[in-house]
């Protein structure tokens, strides 16, 4: 997940729907904890509770110019929250060769230094995607044939630019237990991914004992094929390959993602006549829960990082859904269970923060093409006013400028 991909869980090519007579977005009432709803839906509306903004982020697309950038980021920090999430492209910032400070990176280092401007605000990066320098197979996305590469670029960026010093956090890689991230000539395994890392994770403590180290999110997916891994099955190999050696000082990345079912709901078959509900993979706390128990089983006593959740509406918009399970959540619903979601994570122990996917992916182009990002995203200009009432309810819940 992340720019340019496809984002959300993976639903398996042969998944069969159970027999609908015609979808309608028809959400259970959450019993075993009081919802938030938005205050302006009438009397009986419960007042959004108020949450820790310090430990709640949102991803920001920022493939955009300079002006347009600094709008996105003070959109984001109307919301009160005090993490944004920024995607590293690193093919894109050095598409011909290493240590090169070209236009594009001089453009993302301005960037950066703006998301970390507002006071409060931290800032989390994601490096994905290598160049095809770096690669000898170019198809889609992948790693470097060589991982020192990664840690090279890491330690250029942080070390020679002044993305350095406005830096938080660093998520190694995106769900690379998806071949469409890790095309290349590593193994398609945790073990794989583990030699990706061990040099990034060097190279970041070499400059700084203090930015936080996140191992990469993986997509909530079982095997289909040879396209995924099976996202437990892959963080156990992970751990087999050493990744409890380093303690405290990494935190696990995770993608929780709840499809169309409540924060709160639990597997199997909540809903009747529905889709996207009969595995564990498409419930949001069952996907926290699979994840702490193998770090538990591995005896790895650290926290957890949720790098990207969410849930996508397409309420609203001018163009059919593109999943179904998208027409089950209005935007009512998209707010309730993001806050809920909040309360659950920060309820946890091993939580240590959330980064909500996402504030502005959407655009007209995307809205027309049907690309989901246009369903998570807080800011849609194909909408009246543009801003999902979850938007405005973020604000609220984080006390923004009381």
């Amino acid at each position: 997940i992340g720019e340019g991909t496809r984002m959300g869980p993976v639903v398996p090519p042969d998944y069969v729907l159970p027999t609908l007579v015609v979808p309608s977005p028809i959400i259970p009432t959450m019993t075993s904890s009081p919802l938030p709803t938005n205050t302006q839906s009438g009397p009986t509306a419960t007042p959004i509770p108020l949450l820790d903004a310090s430990r709640i982020g949102l991803q920001l697309y920022s493939n955009v110019g300079q002006p347009e950038w600094e709008g996105y980021v003070e959109q984001a920090e109307r919301t009160g929250v005090q993490w944004i999430k920024i995607q590293v492209n690193w093919a894109f910032l050095q598409p011909e060769s290493p240590n090169v400070f070209n236009d594009q990176m001089q453009l993302f280092e301005r960037q950066i230094e703006t998301a970390s401007r507002p006071p409060n605000m931290r800032v989390m990066l994601s490096i994905a995607k290598a160049p095809s320098w770096a690669r000898s197979v170019n198809a889609e996305d992948g790693p470097p044939d060589n991982p020192q590469a990664l840690a090279d670029f890491i330690t250029y960026m942080l070390r020679d630019t002044k993305i350095g010093t406005a830096v938080d956090a660093i998520e190694v890689w995106n769900e690379p237990n998806l071949i469409r991230e890790w095309r290349g000539t590593l193994p398609f395994s945790g073990a794989g991914y583990m030699q990706l890392f061990t040099p990034a994770y060097n190279a970041i403590r070499a400059y700084s004992p203090t930015i936080q180290i996140i191992t990469a999110g993986l997509a909530p997916t079982g095997a289909l094929g040879g396209d995924t891994v099976d996202d437990r099955t892959f963080l156990q190999q992970m751990y087999s390959a050493g990744l409890a050696n380093y303690g405290t000082d990494v935190f696990i990345g995770a993608h929780p993602y709840g499809w169309g079912n409540p924060p709160d709901a639990r597997c199997c078959n909540a809903i009747p006549d529905r889709g996207w509900d009969d595995n564990s993979k498409f419930f949001f706390i069952e996907n926290i829960e699979s994840v702490y128990g193998i770090m538990q089983t591995s005896g790895h006593n650290t926290k957890m990082w949720i790098t990207e959740f969410g849930w996508a509406t397409w309420e609203g918009l001018p163009t059919q859904a593109p999943e179904l399970w998208m027409t089950y959540n209005t935007a009512q619903n998209q707010l309730n269970y993001t806050i809920r979601a909040f309360q659950i994570g920060q309820s946890l122990p091993y939580v240590e923060g959330m980064i909500l996917w996402n504030l502005n992916f959407a655009n007209m182009f995307r809205v027309e093409q049907r690309d989901e990002v246009a369903g998570y995203s807080l800011i849609n200009p194909a909408l009246l006013p543009s801003e999902r009432p979850l938007y405005r309810a973020l604000s609220q819940a984080t006390g923004y400028g009381q």
